[in-house]
């Protein structure tokens, strides 16, 4: 029988579960849904949440990590891997991340009058939190919801450049990058660890239609109240007026924005820990 919509199922029509489920598949299914929903799982929540002894969550854990269903962030959290598509940036935090960052945004954009971007990290991808456009007739669109390669870039890159070597390991050379297609190749890897020392040098990292073709940006990580990141914050610019931007202080006007916003960051007690 078939609804309105076209669904073989009933508006009302109740899943029931079945007689002959396996609790150890019941479980891992679980840990996929939480991962799912939530964006990231500690392994003492991932017990409680199965009723299960720790050990019992790590080695479900573990599994969904050798099958790319999972990473280890560098804060031990597990988050959604390769296998799963890109996670959601749902941490509970990140609603308030836009809210606390909209009007620096705002300001940055009417002082530079070109598109300035938030976005988080999920594992080897950037989602892109909010966006505020520059009044150019010529600019940069709205980028809410996109979600592109962390490597790739300018706000990805500096947030990766904060990570432990083991970390950029396990995200770019590890058998969940080769599952989910985000391997560095061999002969690209030793210049992509150097382009990392100096972001992390310089405070800032570029990106030259890395992404999209005339497009340009200049990230700048955010942190929280304990150095953590949590956050970057980009100028985007078309690649023919980037040069001239940067030049008119875009480092400046970055840096003094994101300092100014890690400190309504660090004085929200809902800040991400």
């Amino acid at each position: 029988m078939q609804n309105k919509q076209g669904s073989p199922y009933t508006r009302n029509q109740v899943q029931k579960r079945p007689t002959y489920s396996i609790e150890a598949v019941d479980n891992a299914l679980q840990l996929l849904q939480l991962l799912r929903d939530g964006g990231a799982l500690r392994l003492k929540d991932a017990a409680g949440e199965l009723g299960v002894a720790p050990s019992t969550a790590h080695r479900l854990l573990a599994m969904l990590v050798y099958r790319g269903f999972a990473v280890q962030d560098e804060n031990r959290r597990y988050v959604p891997g390769p296998a799963m598509g890109v996670g959601p940036a749902g941490l509970g935090w990140t609603r308030l991340l836009r809210d606390v960052a909209q009007p620096h945004m705002e300001l940055l954009s009417s002082r530079l009058d070109e598109t300035v971007n938030l976005m988080v990290r999920v594992g080897t991808k950037v989602r892109f939190l909010a966006t505020v456009e520059g009044s150019n007739v010529l600019r940069i669109g709205d980028r809410q919801g996109t979600v592109m390669p962390a490597d790739k870039t300018s706000g990805g890159k500096v947030m990766l450049a904060e990570l432990e070597p083991a970390m950029i390991e396990q995200l770019f050379r590890s058998q969940n990058a080769e599952i989910g297609g985000d391997t560095i190749p061999d002969a690209e890897y030793p210049a992509f660890l150097r382009e990392l020392d100096s972001i992390r040098a310089n405070g800032f990292a570029a990106n030259f239609e890395g992404t999209e073709e005339g497009v340009s940006a200049l990230g700048m990580a955010l942190h929280n109240r304990h150095g953590q990141v949590v956050g970057a914050l980009s100028v985007a610019t078309p690649a023919t007026r980037f040069r001239k931007v940067f030049d008119a202080g875009l480092v400046t006007a970055l840096h003094e924005t994101c300092r100014q916003l890690e400190i309504d960051i660090a004085a929200n007690p809902a800040d991400a820990d």
